[in-house]
Formats: C-alpha cells, structure tokens, sequence
C-alpha cells in the first residue's frame, strides 16, 4: 500500500487534499513512493492516471511534461494522425497554459483534442496518454485557471528542481524478465522487415535464435490480446527475426555500435545464457572479458541440457557467435578454483560469477543411491545425450527394450522424457506430486503434449517411497498416489496420501529431475559471500551484485534453475551496472532500469481490464510440427515455426500496447 496525497489510478480515487492530520487513506496500489535511495518521488504519471506524493506538485507542469514525451514519441511513429498531430497540440496547449498564456477556450480545446485521441487513435498509447490530462483538467481545473485567468505560469514552469523520468513499456514488455520490445519486433515481422524485428529483439536480449525457441514466454500470459480473445504468439513471432538472418547469411545485426576498449578487464565464470550475455553486452560497452568454461564446448546447460529436436545446434551456435562478435577470450576446459579466484580479483577490475546448477537432487526415497546402477541423474544423462547428438563427443545412448522413470515436473525433466524415447525406450514413465495443469504451467502446453504425442506416460500426484535393487542393480520402485485436500487457510491444497493406492514399476533407469543444485565449492572461503536458503549466491536482485564489492551473479548460480530468458535478464542488467561501476567507481541503476523496477511492482497488465476497439474473435496461429512419426527416431527440429502468411496474420492481431510512464522526482 501507497501513501498519496491524491491518486486516480485505475479509476480508485484518494483524496487526501482535506483529509484531519492522521486521518488520510491509503491506496492499495505500489507506486513508487520513493524513486531511489533518497531520492522520493513527488508524482507519478501514467496509463492509467496520476498521483501525487507531495501537496506542492505543479499539476499543470507535470501535464505538460508527460505530453511532452508523448510527443518524442508520437513523431518518431507517425502512425496514425490523431496520435501525431493531437499528441503535439496536446503539449502546444499545456505549454501554451503553463507559461501563463492560455485563454478559457484552451480548456476546452484540450477536452476535445484528448477525447478524440482516445477514440481514435491506432494504438494504445496515443489512446492512454489523454487519460490523466483529462482527469487533471477535472480534478485540479483551479490550478489550470490560475494560470489562465491570472496570467502568470504554473508554480514550477522553467525550474529545474524536478526531474521528470519516463519509460515506454507494455503489458508484455514489463512481464519479460528482458524488456524485450516485443510490440517493435511484432510490428517488424507485420511490415515484413525481419531486420527490424531483429535489431528490437537484441536491444535487450542477445540470444534471439534461443529465446525464439524454447522461451517459457511468461510474456503471454500479460498479453492484453488475452482480455479480447487469446494472447499473441509472442515467443513463434520473435524467431521469424533470427532465423532472416540465418536464412540470408547476412551480417549481424547489432542494436549499437560497439565501443572501444575503455581499458578496464572482467572475468566471467560459465559460457551459459547468462555468461554470454554478459559477455556481449560489457564487450560492446568496451570492457574486454575472459570467459572461462568448464565444459569442452561454450552455452552451458541450453548446449549440454535442451535437446537439438527444440534448439537445434546450429541455431544456438549462431547466438553464441552473435555473443563472441562482441569480443572476448572463450577458455574451455577450464574448471575455475578458489585460488584461480583469488587471482582474479587481483588481475581483474570485477568478477562475474555466471556458473549454472549443475547438480541434480535426490528424490528422497528410502535406498537412494548415487552408486547404484541404473540411478542416473538428469544432468549427467542429459550431458551424454546431447554432447554425443551435437557434437559427436562420448558416447550415444541406447535405451533399446529399456524401462526409464523420470521424476520431475519442469523443463529437465520434459527433456529427459523425450530424449529416453529418442534413444529407442520400450516404457517411458513421468511422475509428478502435483496435477496436469500445474505441469503445463511449469513448462508449457506444447512441451507437455508434445510428450504426450510422443508416447510418455505421465503419472500425476505420485511420488517414489523406495527403490528396489539387486546386486546393487535398480530393479524396481515403489510408488506412493496422494490426492489434493482442500488448505483450511485458502493456501495451496495440500497433499495426502491416498492409504491402499501404492503400486510397483519394474525398470531399469531412475532419473531424478526434481531440480539442480549450485556447485559453488570453487569460491573461497574467506570470501565469506552471503548466500540464500537455496544455497545460491545472495544479491540484492537489483544490481546483481554480491556481498563482496567487485564481485557479481547472474544465472542459476544466483537465484537457482532459472528459464534462460530470466539468466539473459540479469545478466544484461549486471553487466549494465558492471560497467557503469567500472567507469565511475559507482554502483548505481541507471533511470530506465529504476523505472523498470517500478512498473514491474505496479504490475502493467490489468486482468480485468474490458478491452474495447478490437475485433474479437481472431483465432491464433499455430506453426507446423513435425508428425509423432517423423520425429521420435532423430533430432529434426519439432516446431518448423510460422509460415510469412502465418506470420503476418498473427502479427496482425497485436495491439501495439504501449504505454507512457513517467516518475516527477
């Protein structure tokens, strides 16, 4: 909850301008009260309406200055007439009022201008931005008459005591732990310039042919499309980019020009999503990089851990040269320790610690060993699987006449599932403690009936109770069903075992896949760095840095098993304040990642919103997968993506929902 002076967000009105001393309401919205370490906020302004922290906000400069960034932006898209040309007489007009030279008319100049921006405009941000001038113009209109029919300017029109702070976002775009631009890269794939699409993508997230792939995309499920029909397909439309560029051989696209070197040197720990991305982004900033790695090949867990059938090698190795393109010593076969660590503190202006969780759990049942024959933890049958697939290095899996049981629920453990069936398993067995549609929101609809297709029996709300060998041979497992009960709290149900439901499966491969933990023995001791209750590394999840100044995490290491999409998030901001630290000595945010923090706790998408203006009714695309047939026996990429006439068609259906922010401080 809020403390405001005066709030109109969401249509929630607090008025505390006559409220008894002690006596003012709250609002149950989190605005960012205070912008940054002593640094509070005196209004925040946006889609949805304005509030006021301070009694002493000139409202009429603080109208202006929002539509004074309407206006940046209005010009640069030049879309549609009323977003332009009402977007400039919006600011001429409270410009006009604020420096002490409107007439009454002005008012109602404003009223008519705004109203016909909301009804006609193309997109929602020349639709949104009317908004709270309007109710400004109705709630403050004394202070816009002061100025009219006193003849003098708003109280803080030409001081330069107030910094105003804006940010263009989207329901999407806040929901992506990248800010990728998604409307841009949308928009660019609708105007058939998949160049475009490209460059809006690597502004924020270098891994495209990746992320175009095998993204969770949480950005769907604030898709406002939602609200009308169903979401767009954000994650399909996002590959159409990279895969232009593979298609056409051409050159990289980079979203800036790379600096030069500004003489400052970082070393980065793991070649994964989060170590790449670092890595490209300082090196395009000018700061070199040493990147170790432990395996025998660069990308982490994407290379070693998701099949070619969903990232085909090819692709990922594009992103990982994108990444390479930016600069940077690649050193492979290089298991970092504490005293290579302690040297690099002396050798190094900062150190990035990018390294991933690399150690499968145990399930937790009675005679669980690691020694046992036949117990195989995800993470290494996974290495084996794909070094082999991909690069031809060890040996390939034959799982021929084979049993293999899986536990677990999340993306490893889809991949393990599928890939046993690739290897040629007789019987392939999931089991999961929770039900169906808790698995499909751990993964996805398409990874889970995918498996489906593919032959793999899911047994829902199960768990192992014993693991039965002979000869140190596993042989069998003893199954425990539990059902849901109802929290008396309103909390999540509760599991219970059902008594008399126990069964036996005979097989020959256990894998675990419950989840990962971090091998963090390499860090030295004395370091003494903070870490979680998970056992990961402690920041403060905003720049990333450790307990120990200089030193930095990004990645699994720092928050545990974590989408790529989340690893490339903050490895992108880590390395943004990384090398503002290198620079100035400072570790600070800079505005945009501070205005990214707040509207990601405001929450940009609104469920509930009606929306209005759109043809309902469109159905979404959906790509080509490969037959159940043509796929089970070999590593073809399973999902052949959008054809140009899909494409367009769901690209389409976007909304364009960007929204204005903007932050008085």
């Amino acid at each position: 909850m809020s403390r405001v002076f005066f709030s109109s967000w969401r249509g929630e009105i607090v008025d505390n301008r006559h409220a008894p001393e002690g006596e003012s309401a709250q609002t149950a919205f989190k605005f960012p009260e205070e912008y940054a370490a002593d640094r509070p906020s005196k209004a925040f302004i946006g889609w949805d309406g304005f509030v006021l922290f301070q009694e002493d906000v000139d409202v009429v400069r603080l109208a202006m200055e929002y539509a004074a960034q309407y206006q940046v932006y209005s010009e640069a898209c030049g879309r549609c007439a009323p977003g332009r040309w009402g977007g400039r007489i919006l600011f001429d007009t409270l410009d006009k009022i604020a420096r002490g030279e409107g007439e009454l008319s002005d008012l109602d100049h404003l009223r008519e201008i705004a109203q016909s921006m909301s009804l006609t405009s193309k997109c929602e941000i020349g639709k949104t931005v009317p908004t709270p001038i309007l109710q400004m113009l109705e709630y403050f209109a004394d202070d816009f008459l002061v100025c009219i029919n006193q003849k003098r300017p708003s109280p803080h029109y030409g001081d330069e005591g107030t910094d105003y702070k804006a940010k263009i976002t989207a329901p999407c775009m806040d929901m992506c732990p990248d800010h990728v631009d998604i409307p841009a890269y949308i928009e660019g794939v609708r105007d058939l310039r998949f160049d475009d699409s490209l460059a809006a993508t690597r502004q924020t997230m270098p891994l495209a042919h990746t992320c175009g792939r095998v993204c969770p995309h949480p950005c769907e499920d604030a898709c406002r499309r939602t609200n009308l029909d169903q979401p767009i397909s954000i994650m399909e439309l996002k590959r159409l980019g990279a895969d232009y560029e593979t298609e056409h051989q051409s050159e990289w696209f980079h979203p800036v020009e790379r600096q030069p070197s500004i003489g400052k040197k970082v070393a980065i720990v793991g070649s994964g999503p989060a170590g790449l991305t670092a890595a490209y982004y300082l090196g395009m900033d000018g700061v070199d990089c040493d990147i170790y790695e432990e395996l025998p090949v660069l990308g982490g867990e994407v290379m070693v851990g998701v099949p070619p059938y969903r990232m085909p090698t090819h692709e990922y190795q594009k992103d990982i040269d994108f990444c390479k393109s930016a600069g940077g010593n690649y050193i492979l076969n290089t298991r970092v320790t504490a005293d290579m660590l302690r040297r690099f503190e002396t050798e190094y202006d900062a150190i990035m610690l990018a390294s991933g969780t690399r150690i499968s759990k145990k399930v937790r049942a009675t005679n669980e060993r690691t020694d046992m024959k036949g117990y195989w933890p995800a993470i290494q049958m996974l290495d084996q699987y794909n070094l082999w697939e991909r690069h031809r290095m060890g040996e390939p899996i034959d799982l021929t006449g084979k049993t293999l049981v899986c536990v677990g629920g999340g993306f490893t453990s889809m991949d393990v599932v599928r890939c046993a069936v690739r290897c040629g398993a007789k019987k392939v067995v999931m089991l999961y403690r929770r039900d169906e549609k808790t698995i499909i929101r751990n993964t996805s609809y398409e990874e889970y009936h995918e498996a489906v297709e593919e032959g793999v029996e899911f047994i829902f709300q199960s768990a192992i109770e014993e693991i039965y060998d002979e000869d140190n041979q596993l042989v069998r497992l003893k199954i425990n069903m539990y059902e849901e009960q109802p929290d008396p709290d309103g909390g999540r149900p509760q599991l219970v075992k059902m008594e008399g439901a126990d069964f036996d499966i005979d097989c020959d491969y256990l894998v675990p896949a419950v989840s990962q933990d971090a091998d963090l023995k390499y860090l030295p001791e004395e370091w003494e760095l903070e870490m979680t209750s998970w056992n990961t590394l402690k920041t403060d999840g905003k720049t990333y840095m450790t307990s120990r100044k200089g030193v930095w995490a990004a990645g699994d290491c720092e928050y545990g098993p974590m989408t790529i999409v989340n690893a490339v998030g903050q490895a992108k901001r880590a390395a943004s304040v990384m090398s503002r630290y290198l620079r100035t000595g400072k570790i600070e945010l800079s505005d945009d990642e501070i205005m990214e923090d707040h509207l990601r706790k405001l929450k940009v998408y609104n469920k509930g919103e009606k929306v209005s203006g759109w043809l309902a009714g469109l159905p979404r695309e959906h790509s080509e997968k490969l037959s159940v047939p043509d796929r089970i026996t070999n590593n073809k990429e399973v999902n052949q993506g959008f054809t140009q006439q899909e494409a367009i068609r769901e690209a389409e259906r976007c909304m364009r929902c960007y929204y204005i922010a903007m932050a008085a401080v």
